[in-house]
C-alpha cells in the first residue's frame, strides 16, 4: 500500500537509504560492544563489562527502532552481516583483542564517527528529504550517541 504521509517517493527511498546506513553502524559498533563486553579484562574489569553491557542493551533498543523506522516508511528492513558490512563505515579488528584503554579509545572513535555522520543525516533529512520525523529520530540517536561517547570520554581523561 502507498504511503501517503506527505513525503515524496524520492524522498521516501532518500530517508529509508539513510536510515539503512544507520542501522548497518549500530548494528556494527553493537558488535564490538558485545565483542569487547565478552573479552575484557584486567584490573577494572566488572566495572568495564557492565559499562559495554550497558552500552550494547542501548544499542539493541536503537537497532529496532531504527528498523521500525524503515518500516514505517514503507522500506524493507536488511538483516544479513554481509548487508550490514557492504553499508557501514564503522571498522572493524578481526583477530584483534585490545587492553582495556584501547578498547574505550577505540569505542570513543566510533561513537565520535557517528556523531559526524548523524549530523550530516539530520540535515539531509530535513533539508533534502523534507522528512522532520527522521530528522528528529536521528537528532535523538545522535543524543544518544553524544552521551555515550562522552562517558567513555570521561574514563580516558
Amino acid at each position: 500500500m502507498k504511503l501517503q504521509i506527505g513525503i515524496t517517493e524520492a524522498h521516501l527511498k532518500n530517508s529509508i537509504s539513510i536510515l539503512s546506513s544507520i542501522l548497518a553502524n549500530e548494528m556494527t559498533l553493537y558488535i564490538k560492544v558485545r565483542k569487547f563486553h565478552w573479552n575484557v579484562s584486567g584490573q577494572s574489569f566488572m566495572e568495564l563489562h557492565k559499562l559495554f553491557e550497558g552500552q550494547y542493551i542501548q544499542l539493541e533498543v536503537s537497532i529496532d527502532e531504527t528498523a521500525e523506522r524503515i518500516s514505517k516508511l514503507g522500506g524493507k528492513t536488511i538483516g544479513t552481516m554481509k548487508e550490514f558490512s557492504e553499508l557501514t563505515i564503522i571498522m572493524e579488528s578481526p583477530n584483534q583483542y585490545p587492553g582495556q584503554k584501547e578498547m574505550l579509545k577505540e569505542l570513543l572513535e566510533d561513537h565520535e564517527t557517528l556523531i559526524i555522520q548523524l549530523r550530516k543525516d539530520v540535515d539531509a533529512s530535513a533539508d533534502e528529504n523534507k522528512d522532520a520525523g527522521t530528522a528528529d529520530f536521528l537528532t535523538s540517536l545522535m543524543l544518544a550517541h553524544e552521551t555515550m561517547a562522552w562517558t567513555l570520554r570521561r574514563y580516558l581523561e
